[in-house]
C-alpha cells in the first residue's frame, strides 16, 4: 500500500521585505531599523540588494525581478512589503505586476511614484537632456559612498510604468514629510485620494523622514498586526 503524503493546515509565516531607496542599500537607517525592531519579535527582514544588474544598469525592471526572487525564497507566504522612496515604487509596481504572489500589505515612505518627474526636478531640463544625450549621469550613490555614472536606460525604461493607473487591493500606509525636497508629497496626496485602501500620514518631515522612526513603528505594529 503506497503511503499517503502528510498534509499541513498551517498557514506559512509572513515574510517581510525591505526595498531600499535610490542609490542605497541594505545598509541603509531605515531598513537596518525595521530590521532590528521585526528581530525583536522574532521576526526576519530580508533586505534585497536592489542595486542591480548594479547601479550603473539600474532599472525598476530588473528591480522588480529580484524583489520577485526574494519573494520567491518563501513560496505561499503572506507578503508585506515596506518600500522606501524608489524602493516605495518598486513595491507598488511589485505587487501589480506580480499578482500571483501573495502580497498581503504595503508599509511606503515618500514613495517615488514619478521617478522621472523627481529626476527633473532635481536636474532641470537641460540636465535631463544632457543625461539623455550623453547617455550617463554622474550621481552619488549614498550605499557606496562614491560618484558613478548611471545610463539612461532607468528614464527608458520608466516609460512602462504609470503609479496613478496602478489599482491595488491591498491595505496600504504611505508616510511622507512635508518638507520632502527629493519626492513631492503632493504625489502621494494625488494616489491616496481615489483609493479607500490607503491611509496617508503627511508628517512635518524631509525625505529621509529619519525623525519619524518611533511613529512609523508603532503605526506598522498596528498595521501588521504583531
Amino acid at each position: 500500500m503506497s503511503e499517503i503524503p502528510e498534509t499541513s493546515d498551517e498557514t506559512p509565516d509572513p515574510l517581510f521585505i525591505y526595498l531600499h531607496g535610490f542609490a542605497s542599500s541594505p545598509g541603509s537607517k531605515k531598513a537596518q531599523f525595521f530590521k532590528d525592531r521585526l528581530a525583536v519579535r522574532g521576526i526576519t527582514l530580508h533586505i534585497p540588494d536592489l542595486n542591480v544588474p548594479n547601479f550603473e544598469h539600474l532599472t525598476l525592471s530588473t528591480m522588480i525581478a529580484r524583489t520577485a526572487e526574494e519573494a520567491q525564497s518563501a513560496p505561499n507566504a503572506q507578503i508585506n512589503l515596506i518600500g522606501s522612496s524608489m524602493g516605495g515604487l518598486l513595491a507598488l509596481h511589485f505587487a501589480d505586476r506580480h499578482r500571483e504572489v501573495h502580497v498581503s500589505r504595503l508599509f511606503l515612505m515618500a514613495p517615488a511614484f514619478d521617478m522621472y518627474q523627481n529626476r527633473r526636478r532635481t536636474l532641470g531640463a537641460e540636465g535631463m537632456a544632457a543625461w539623455k544625450a550623453t547617455g550617463q549621469l554622474a550621481t552619488y550613490h549614498y550605499g557606496s559612498q562614491q560618484t558613478r555614472q548611471l545610463h539612461h536606460g532607468l528614464m527608458d525604461d520608466m516609460a512602462a510604468y504609470d503609479s496613478f493607473a496602478v489599482d491595488l487591493p491591498q491595505p496600504m500606509v504611505i508616510y511622507h514629510g512635508r518638507n520632502d525636497a527629493s519626492v513631492d508629497y503632493h504625489d502621494s496626496e494625488r494616489f491616496a485620494e481615489s483609493r479607500p485602501n490607503v491611509t496617508l500620514r503627511l508628517v512635518d518631515s524631509d525625505h529621509e523622514l529619519l525623525d519619524q522612526l518611533e511613529p512609523m513603528w508603532a503605526e506598522a505594529v498596528r498595521f501588521w498586526q504583531i
